[in-house]
């Protein structure tokens, strides 16, 4: 048995002054600065390697035929690692104890460690937003980032026909990966018109960077001679053992077909929401997101939550990209250094990351005004969805029964239709149906005060524990009389 074991047993807890959950672009630039400056500084994330999705790293027999598609990721754990910073790979971080503070999690065999910290930083991402529609349960029907991760990450890819579905920019680099595999992407259907000239677009010009980036997509996808359907959506998926075509419909009237197109893999995504539940399991505020219907954690500009001694940055505080992720890292870092040690950081550097910031921002709210709010998306699709789609796959709940116990029994209410229907009751708590089943909510029991904002949270609340873990962790976090019990 080892010492930390043996600890965890007798409940001990590891002391860091930093702990950081979340091994992406966020955690990582906030890990390098902090541990750099000297202190005690322990990152834990999930996966057996550092790097998130963004940054994730490719298994050794792809990096040695193809190279590491982000080599920066790359460096920057390196970096992380060379700074002294404690790296816990293959923990998942799934609770918060009894005393508000002490991290619950699990490392790689499933063993408990408990961890607590003077400031906690919080960087636990994102998962991509779905909206359900008939024949999304076919093999073959994916999102947009499980496509991007087997493209860019493994070289391998989906299909050989594919469609790219839903919202968002994040379809366009999706689609070019695809390409660059030799995968004939049929088509690109968004849901609004961010791609047609406009007084608003016009606002690109002021990030010139980023308008390189996406002229890049844009001239990569006409060569391949990849048309984008604007205000298109996903109609339904058919196919017997796998899907064979979709149907894509005006995204004005969801239930008109327009076009359908033979396809062997179908990606769609609607972006991405924040990943908040550890954020609000620790008693974090949160406010909602008008555009977006979102739980987001109300933080200052470096990240600092309600409570002193938590931070959330990356986009668990709010989608922005990788470029906002890391500058929202590194604004934590400085502000606990300021708190920390004392430590006078230079200004150059402050004022650096604090432009880089405001620059970014500005850049996501021009973003998000190109293209279609998800909460008004939702409005329009949730109403046309047919009462037998299958919306959440964990419990096997349709539309109807939603709809008719969110208009009955649960009164309007989201948390009593998730109680009566066990829509969102499932593994996945809710991540993959929980907008959805917001929307059907509110499209047959509309309530006085949902949408304006600060007033309502319509989202399902955080859950002990945040992901599924083995009973056996649970036996042995709670000590060996319980197991010795268990046993009797």
């Amino acid at each position: 048995m080892t010492a930390e074991r043996s600890a965890a047993l007798h409940g001990e807890v590891v002391e860091r002054d930093v702990v950081i959950v979340g091994g992406g672009p966020a955690g990582l630039s906030a890990a390098a600065r902090l541990a750099s400056a000297g202190l005690a500084v322990t990152i834990l994330d999930e996966q057996p390697e550092l790097g998130g999705q963004y940054y994730r790293r490719p298994a050794p027999a792809v990096a040695e035929q193809w190279g590491d598609h982000r080599p920066d990721g790359g460096r920057l754990i390196a970096r992380v690692r060379a700074a002294g910073a404690e790296c816990r790979t293959g923990h998942l971080v799934w609770g918060v104890d009894d005393d508000g503070r002490t991290l619950l999690a699990s490392d790689a065999a499933g063993h408990p460690v408990r961890l607590r910290a003077r400031h906690l930083v919080l960087a636990t991402g994102a998962f991509e937003r779905v909206f359900p529609f008939p024949g999304w349960q076919l093999p073959g029907v994916t999102t947009p980032g499980f496509a991007q991760h087997l493209a860019a990450g493994d070289h391998t890819t989906i299909g050989e026909r594919v469609v790219l579905a839903g919202s968002g920019p994040f379809l366009l680099p999706v689609a070019c990966s695809l390409i660059e595999l030799g995968v004939t992407v049929v088509g690109i259907a968004e849901a609004g018109r961010p791609y047609r000239p406009s007084l608003r677009a016009l606002g690109a010009l002021g990030h010139p960077a980023r308008l390189r980036e996406l002229a890049g997509y844009v001239a990569r996808l006409a060569r391949a001679r990849v048309p984008i359907w604007q205000e298109t959506v996903v109609l339904r998926a058919d196919g017997r053992d796998r899907v064979s075509s979709v149907t894509l419909a005006a995204a004005a009237r969801p239930a008109r077909p327009v076009r359908t197109v033979e396809v062997d893999a179908l990606c769609v995504g609607y972006g991405f929401r924040p990943q908040t539940d550890l954020a609000r399991m620790l008693g974090c505020a949160v406010r909602v997101d008008v555009a977006s219907g979102d739980a987001v954690p109300v933080t200052d500009a470096a990240g600092r939550a309600s409570r002193a001694d938590v931070y959330v940055v990356g986009e668990a505080a709010g989608i922005g990209g990788v470029h906002a992720a890391k500058a929202r890292g590194l604004a934590a870092a400085h502000d606990i250094l300021t708190r920390e040690v004392r430590e006078t950081v230079p200004v150059a550097e402050v004022r650096r990351v604090a432009s880089a910031r405001r620059r970014l921002a500005r850049f996501t709210a021009l973003t998000d005004s190109l293209y279609p709010g998800p909460a008004a998306l939702l409005a329009t699709l949730a109403p046309a969805l047919p009462a037998d789609t299958m919306v959440c796959r964990c419990e096997a709940v349709r539309a109807e029964e939603i709809r008719a116990t969110a208009a009955g029994s649960a009164d309007g209410d989201l948390n009593a239709t998730k109680a009566w229907s066990r829509a969102g009751m499932g593994p996945c708590q809710g991540r993959e149906c929980g907008f959805a089943v917001a929307g059907l909510v509110r499209s047959v029991a509309p309530r006085p005060g949902a949408g304006d904002g600060e007033s309502r949270v319509e989202v399902f609340p955080s859950r002990l524990p945040v992901r599924p873990i083995p009973l056996a962790t649970l036996l042995e976090l709670a000590g060996p009389d319980s197991q010795e019990g268990d046993r009797s």
